[in-house]
């Protein structure tokens, strides 16, 4: 089996401890946070061991790979150093805020056969997987636009804001990733708009907003359309729609149950869609990890690699440059 080492025991380190503790293919052998008392439930929930620093898992010989998710400045660092000491890493996204950093970090793994695959999750949701193979496959003939929404049910926390970097970099980079999955082409051109619709003076006070709608252009012209919201009342909102010459296909929510109730008040009413991630993609965490365990034990490239995030991560320049400048930017103004 696979023995697997985790970097970071927050919220979503938690949910790859499970993920990883419940495949068959791999162990989850160690923890590792800076907050030591995390690491130690951590590893006494999943009978791993915690381990005091990352350089003693970076040097253990019992440890094959390691699953990075730890705070975001931190990916680049560990990436250099997972590579380095010849361990495949998964990392959470974004590999780091700064596109500079980011091609940095290229350059100190570039040659390495070292596996490196960053944690797009949502490519591996059947849906959207369906979705995109379907359209690969011609069966809506030539596609001409692709639609994804993705509003989260609650706000987060003020803190959460302070340290994610903004909201094309933290939350859009997902749909980026998406948007280039489904298209099967390069966006060449970016058109954003943002703001604080939800909570104006929040958004003013720390620069951020809570309200996105980005337009994407490939060079043969087709489009895409994202469109993210912090706040949708109904529950957690993950759609993709693909349109082409000869239909559409649609990767749609997800509710507890597919049961409808009908009366005086309404029809077909069903329950909110479930809440947050760890609901809705949780098969699709699943399907990254053992993505991840394939590539490292086939020795070969990850499905979503290095490359992958930085380009994800030019596209939210582009989106914060055209924020900036209200205009259309083309993406080799940044990448």
């Amino acid at each position: 089996m696979l023995q697997i080492a985790l970097l970071g025991c927050g919220r979503i380190g938690q949910l790859h401890a499970a993920t990883i503790a419940a495949h068959p293919g791999c162990a989850l052998a160690a923890v590792h946070d800076v907050h030591a008392p995390a690491a130690e439930a951590l590893a006494q929930r999943h009978g791993a061991r915690a381990v005091a620093s990352a350089e003693a898992i970076l040097a253990s010989q019992d440890i094959d790979a390691v699953l990075i998710a730890t705070a975001t400045e931190t990916h680049a660092d560990f990436i250099e150093r997972a590579v380095a000491a010849g361990k495949p890493a998964l990392c959470e996204k974004p590999i780091d805020l700064s596109l500079a950093r980011v091609r940095e970090c290229a350059a100190r793994i570039a040659g390495s056969p070292v596996p490196v695959q960053i944690g797009f999750n949502r490519r591996f949701d059947a849906g959207h997987r369906a979705a995109r193979d379907a359209v690969r496959a011609g069966e809506i003939g030539t596609l001409h636009q692709v639609i994804v929404t993705s509003r989260d049910p609650a706000m987060p926390p003020r803190a959460y804001y302070e340290a994610a970097g903004g909201l094309l970099r933290d939350m859009t980079i997902h749909d980026f990733d998406l948007a280039r999955f489904m298209l099967g082409a390069e966006p060449v051109e970016v058109f954003a708009m943002a703001g604080g619709l939800i909570d104006p003076g929040l958004m003013a006070e720390i620069g951020d907003h809570d309200s996105a709608m980005i337009l994407l252009r490939t060079e043969d012209g087709t489009q895409c359309h994202i469109n993210n919201s912090r706040t949708a009342v109904y529950g957690y909102d993950q759609r993709v729609e693909a349109l082409g010459t000869g239909g559409m296909v649609v990767s749609g929510n997800r509710t507890p149950h597919e049961m409808r109730r009908y009366g005086a008040q309404g029809v077909e009413t069903a329950p909110p869609y479930l809440f947050f991630f760890t609901e809705r993609y949780g098969a699709a965490f699943t399907a990254q990890l053992a993505s991840f365990v394939q590539a490292v034990e086939a020795g070969r490239p990850p499905e979503v690699g290095f490359e992958d995030g930085h380009r994800a991560l030019a596209l939210a320049e582009a989106a914060y440059l055209s924020l900036k400048e209200r205009r259309m930017v083309h993406v080799s103004e940044v990448a």
